[in-house]
């Protein structure tokens, strides 16, 4: 009988509740129709009008530009520690999505500097795009890495697919004047409860469960943060809101990052994931 290898890492044989396997579905199922029923979400007016006003080598907006660095040193990091296990058995189920989230992570440094260059609705489907498909990588990633998804890669393109759809969407009703955010905003929300959910039903290993734990914590604040962006710039004058999501929301990758280097850290012979920690 095949085991998952999130299970094999724990060794814990507690029966898990099937009200609780049930829960992703039903919560994937729940927030789709809640959304439909609520109708379109528009972007806010005045979106591209954000608090930095900040310049620096000529750069304009230059905090907002400059503290997307962190996303491509973190994706950059990712890549260099995870690509030489990612045939190993502690990796490869989730590899296929993991390697999306990197190289979402990457492009989002890009588009998110280019776009805030000059921010406008053009330049925002640069921004928006890689976080649609980093989101979409994390997603496929733990889904694989929980339950030994024999077919990661292609549920990794569905992903993807329904990311570059998520953003489409919005490209396409913000052209016709009634611009729609739902199928984007599911994707980000997604992975805020359905991850934790996912590895507490497959047993994940206790320093994962953390790392992603702080991940998602520390993306909800990155999020408010962004909301206050105007508040925040006025009380503390060297920051606005918006640069501190972008530095806050780096440290959450940072935290995913890490968790899955500390799973190949003992990986030196691809043995089996029993070595790791619970």
């Amino acid at each position: 009988m095949q085991t998952s290898s999130m299970d094999i890492s724990t060794g814990e044989d507690r029966p898990v509740r099937p009200w609780l396997r049930r829960a992703p579905a039903i919560i994937t199922v729940g927030a789709i129709m809640i959304l439909a029923l609520h109708g379109r979400i528009a972007q806010p007016d005045h979106y591209n009008e954000f608090a930095d006003r900040s310049a620096a080598f000529g750069i304009p907006h230059a905090a907002d530009v400059l503290s997307n660095a962190g996303f491509a040193l973190v994706a950059i990091w990712g890549w260099l520690t995870l690509w030489p296990h990612r045939a190993s058995d502690r990796l490869r189920a989730g590899w296929p999505g993991y390697s999306l989230f990197l190289i979402g992570l990457l492009l989002t440094a890009f588009g998110s500097a280019w776009y805030h260059l000059a921010p406008d609705n053009a330049r925002l489907i640069s921004d928006r795009l890689p976080i649609a498909l980093a989101c979409a990588g994390l997603l496929a990633g733990v889904r694989g890495d929980t339950q030994g998804r024999a077919r990661a890669s292609l549920e990794t393109i569905a992903f993807a697919i329904f990311a570059v759809a998520s953003v489409a969407w919005w490209v396409i009703t913000d052209r016709i004047g009634a611009d729609d955010l739902r199928p984007y905003l599911l994707l980000q929300g997604l992975p805020l409860v359905l991850i934790p959910l996912w590895q507490a039903i497959h047993r994940a290993p206790r320093t994962e469960r953390i790392a992603f734990g702080a991940a998602m914590g520390l993306y909800v604040i990155a999020k408010i943060a962004e909301l206050f962006d105007r508040e925040i710039a006025s009380a503390l004058g060297f920051v606005s809101g918006h640069t501190l999501k972008h530095l806050i929301a780096t440290a959450a990758t940072a935290a995913v990052v890490w968790g899955l280097t500390r799973r190949v850290a003992n990986d030196g012979s691809d043995g089996d994931r029993r070595a790791l920690p619970a």
